[in-house]
């Protein structure tokens, strides 16, 4: 089964193919589907909302089974922040050294006990009859004082997963495809596939 990935973001592409070729999706990047370099624009308020817009919004361009992700990072002693502002936390072009910047300043003066966090990931697939799936994941943890690590992307060098005692940016990505926010997501998937025999 061939599904467009909706998203540009080559770092998501490849954690998503890494974990579907188990099922045996053969998820493409939106530029092999022929889809134009657009950007869609996130302005739901949920992850939920936004992901339904990326996957609708591409899949009409295409015409093919397309698969969005809109995933964030949940911060308790922020309210929930940065959640569906995680990218441009800092800024529309923010950097993501510049968004864990901004996150470590304003952690600065909340103790190891409340730095609990959550990193959340919504993955929506859309058909192009219009039929709709969604699945949520989520990995809790919580967030260090200085980065540590050199794999992953966002948030990963500051969050450390529970039961864990490195960051996602410290685990492989074989360990990390394992455990994370979008590995749990796109199980989901997988098992509501399986029940409806899609």
């Amino acid at each position: 089964m061939r599904i467009v990935a909706a998203t540009k973001n080559k770092h998501k592409v490849d954690e998503i193919q890494a974990i579907t070729k188990e099922f045996g999706m053969d998820v493409v990047p939106r530029d092999i589907a022929g889809v134009p370099d657009i950007e869609v624009e996130e302005d739901g308020s949920t992850f939920e909302e936004n992901s339904e817009k990326k996957a609708r919004e591409i899949s009409a361009l295409c015409g093919e089974i397309t698969i969005a992700d809109d995933s964030g990072l949940m911060v308790d002693a922020l309210d929930g922040a940065p959640g569906v502002i995680s990218a441009r936390f800092a800024g529309e072009d923010a950097s993501d050294a510049q968004n864990n910047e901004k996150l470590l300043a304003l952690l600065e003066t909340v103790d190891e006990a409340q730095r609990t966090a959550r990193f959340v990931s919504v993955i929506t697939m859309i058909y192009p009859d219009g039929r709709k799936i969604v699945a949520r994941g989520e990995c809790e943890g919580h967030m260090i004082y200085q980065p540590r690590g050199n794999n992953g992307f966002g948030y990963d060098p500051l969050f450390v997963p529970t039961g864990y005692d490195r960051t996602f940016a410290e685990l492989t990505s074989e360990e990390k495809n394992k455990i994370s926010h979008r590995a749990a997501a796109l199980q989901k998937l997988r098992k509501i596939l399986q029940e409806q025999q899609l």
